[in-house]
């Protein structure tokens, strides 16, 4: 079910993904240090704030859960000396993934495979999800967080990055559900936090991202509306009323609403990453 949940948005066309994305296809939250700053300045901040968040150190193993089209686990790989894993339930990204790797001569660092994060059974330094914990589920997040705990190595840092809400639990969005992403759900940090520490896990630092995915889905939302030309050549009006739709729904769900990103940093004790943040800053 979650494969078909992912194809259902990951897999309809990657022509249309790349009108509206960065040169990187990042489709997740970026990180604007400056309210103007290009979406492809903004993605490549978000990548390199998560990358110094992760505290790598040469020949670690990571694993990238929900890789999407590979960028983040290759920009790693290129940062550092690790070995990198990704892993995704969309065919698309998968291919295009592996192709990308293939092209900048990466593959003995960097792999991509299809499979689901319950079905790894191996350890790593450091685990890195980023826009896949929406995908989960409610009633698999204590499953989820056993999971991410039972691979990540005693001295490990693992990083989540979702959407969230600032509310109160309320059930998925109806519109959202049936048109966009079945199976999708942004969780209140209340839904979140029981199962971290059920599973024997630490927050060992946390970030709430405001406004930075308004910003981000308004560019998106520009550069779709600009190509509706391109998108009738893919598609129908009605596809792009739908899509219009929803990164406009989203863009003031995050300006006037209840949405933000939080940013988990996990870990099994107290030493794993230093005790300030300027390794961060």
């Amino acid at each position: 079910k979650s494969k078909k949940n992912v194809a259902h948005h990951y897999d309809i066309s990657e022509k249309l993904y790349d009108l509206f994305l960065d040169e990187k296809r990042q489709y997740s939250c970026a990180y604007f240090k400056n309210d103007n700053d290009s979406l492809e300045t903004a993605q490549n901040n978000k990548i390199q704030h998560i990358i110094k968040k992760l505290n790598l150190k040469p020949n670690q193993k990571v694993l990238d859960i929900g890789s999407g089209w590979g960028s983040l686990a290759i920009e790693i790989a290129k940062a550092s000396k690790c070995e990198v894993i990704g892993i995704t339930l969309s065919e698309n990204q998968l291919e295009y993934s592996n192709k990308k790797a293939k092209d900048l001569n990466l593959e003995n660092q960097v792999r991509f495979k299809m499979m689901d994060y319950r079905e790894l059974n191996e350890k790593f330094d450091r685990i890195v999800s980023v826009g896949m914990f929406e995908h989960v589920g409610r009633k698999f997040y204590n499953k989820y967080f056993k999971i991410i705990s039972k691979l990540l190595n005693n001295n490990g840092v693992a990083l989540i990055h979702t959407i969230g809400s600032v509310n109160p639990p309320r059930d998925p969005h109806p519109w959202i559900t049936k048109y966009i992403f079945p199976g999708g759900y942004t969780p209140s940090l209340s839904e979140v936090v029981k199962p971290i520490e059920n599973s024997g896990l630490i927050i060992s630092d946390m970030e709430v991202l405001k406004m930075h995915y308004s910003h981000t889905l308004r560019h998106w939302k520009e550069r779709f509306s600009s190509k509706k030309n391109q998108v009738l050549d893919m598609f129908d009006e009605k596809f792009f009323r739908m899509w219009e739709f929803y990164l406009t729904g989203c863009e003031m769900a995050f300006k006037w609403g209840d949405q933000v990103v939080f940013q988990f940093q996990l870990t099994k004790n107290y030493t794993s990453v230093p005790n300030t943040r300027d390794y961060i800053y």
